[in-house]
């Protein structure tokens, strides 16, 4: 089939297969390029490996450290009339790539929160790799449902305490306007905190404890995006910021509890990039054109590849880590200082219709979204019959 991007509001409904695998194909040819990485992981579990920082935490695990991964993720296989989704089409990528350098890989697709997953990953552990030394927790989903009480939970994305006005950017009808945005209630906070939270990542590393499948001073990092003052009324300040706050309970405890293992827990902050999960909230589009454009003049601008590569070699395996006061690690210094800050302010405070798309590097930002799902890729030719029919 001829396969064009379906956009409909902020996620696009098809996959184009030769543009997934040039795109995983490029993130590893830069991992390549890198010098000698010295000591890193031998086995790791990436847990949500099939798109944004997720797949780019198990390609450098593969292709920087030649580590073996093994992936989890929910994605959809294709059929003779619809594609897969992009996650299919990536970890089909990724394994050939992985299996043409000899490179363990496999992949279970599932329902990470789910225990019957757990138990499938701890079993493929036990039978093929032993004992695991990386654990990355990198899942994006709007709802959970809780193994233990079977009630599905669905996060909100609401400002905390009060209600917010401000402007955000229509990708759909190419708008800027301004938006006011509700407060959430209690139950709302708790319910995404049950989805975004820490607690899903806690019961994975307590699973694995308990089948004895950590490696003593095991590493695990969940990620977690923090922002500046632009975006805390919809971060920060909001029920994701809450959720956010019980990622850091979540590491304290894991540390806590594991402590006979030496595990070590961080939560990693990460700068704003455009994924599957950030064209979905609110002021997200246009805080990140605007970004894109500050950080690109100021030849500071990074992708997943280039934020996660710099997460291994500086914090996971670096002698000398960037934490902050709670103890994570702090990879978003580029975005978040007070200079760029400023920078990006003054723009946000002039842009309106008119000037956006001079203001903005929304071209930049567009065509990493059209990126995500495999498409607007010169090396693709996008008028040629695709067949969607591709296995792991």
């Amino acid at each position: 089939m001829i396969i064009k991007p379906k956009v409909r509001g902020f996620i696009c409904t098809n996959a184009h297969p030769v543009g997934c695998a040039a795109s995983v194909a490029e993130q590893i040819d830069y991992v390549r390029q890198q010098s000698d990485l010295g000591k890193g992981p031998a086995n790791v579990l990436v847990i949500g490996s099939s798109t944004g920082y997720g797949l780019a935490s198990r390609i450098t695990a593969a292709f920087g450290y030649g580590a073996k991964t093994l992936g989890v993720c929910f994605e959809k296989p294709p059929s003779e009339r619809k594609t897969a989704t992009a996650g299919w089409y990536n970890t089909a990528a990724f394994h050939a790539q992985a299996k043409q350098n000899n490179l363990y890989a496999e992949t279970i697709n599932g329902d990470a929160f789910s225990d019957e997953v757990k138990e499938e990953v701890i079993a493929k552990i036990k039978a093929d790799l032993g004992k695991i030394d990386l654990v990355i927790y990198s899942l994006a989903s709007p709802r959970r449902t809780d193994p233990v009480s079977g009630v599905t939970y669905k996060s909100t994305l609401k400002p905390v305490g009060q209600a917010y006005t401000t402007k955000t950017y229509d990708t759909d009808k190419d708008q800027v306007h301004e938006i006011k945005l509700e407060p959430a209630n209690d139950d709302e906070i708790h319910n995404t905190i049950k989805v975004m939270g820490g607690e899903d990542w806690e019961r994975w590393l307590d699973a694995m404890a308990a089948a004895d499948v950590l490696a003593e001073g095991c590493k695990t990092t969940a990620y977690t995006y923090i922002g500046k003052e632009l975006t805390w009324p919809i971060y920060g300040q909001a029920t994701i910021g809450k959720a956010k706050e019980d990622l850091d309970r979540a590491a304290a405890a894991i540390n806590g509890k594991h402590s006979s293992l030496l595990a070590d827990a961080h939560v990693s902050s990460l700068k704003a990039l455009v994924t599957q999960a950030s064209s979905a909230i609110p002021v997200m589009p246009l805080y990140i054109s605007l970004i894109y454009k500050v950080m690109k003049e100021e030849g500071t601008h990074e992708g997943c590849i280039e934020q996660i590569f710099g997460l291994f070699s500086d914090c996971l395996y670096g002698d000398s880590p960037t934490l902050d006061e709670a103890n994570r690690y702090r990879m978003d210094g580029k975005e978040t200082n007070d200079a760029t800050q400023a920078k990006i302010k003054a723009l946000w405070d002039k842009v309106n219709q008119e000037n956006f798309h001079e203001l903005s590097d929304y071209a930049g930002y567009h065509h990493e979204f059209l990126k995500l799902f495999g498409f607007d890729i010169n090396s693709v030719n996008y008028d040629d019959e695709t067949d969607p029919m591709v296995s792991w």
